[in-house]
């Protein structure tokens, strides 16, 4: 290892310098991989994940494109939210562009209702 940086890890330094979850407002932080795509809501102050979902879950039972089912991880997430009592979010796309597979599921989220 050679200490640089990826391009994803130094865009995600930056956002994190300027975003972070409280109590009120936890952070929703995306992570996809090629196979699959997960979701948290953390809250920063205490370090705790309060709620997860992920496509590779058991609880998550969409089939289709992976499109498809990052909406889904959305709907799942503000569900099992909606039932923690959490209403409000800060979105933290963790260094990947607002596009395709990361904006589906803030919009199923959305859909889900999540509020951010």
């Amino acid at each position: 290892m050679t200490g640089k940086l990826s391009r994803r890890d130094r865009i995600k330094m930056g956002i994190r310098k300027r975003l972070s979850g409280s109590a009120e407002r936890p952070r929703l932080s995306v992570f996809r991989s090629n196979k699959g795509i997960y979701a948290q809501i953390i809250d920063d102050v205490t370090g705790k994940t309060l709620v997860s979902a992920s496509s590779a879950s058991k609880d998550f039972q969409a089939n289709g494109s992976k499109g498809e089912q990052s909406v889904a991880v959305g709907k799942l997430i503000a569900e099992k939210a909606k039932a923690a009592g959490i209403e409000q979010v800060v979105f933290d796309r963790n260094g990947y562009l607002y596009h395709g597979r990361v904006k589906q599921l803030a919009e199923g989220a959305r859909e889900g209702g999540l509020n951010f």
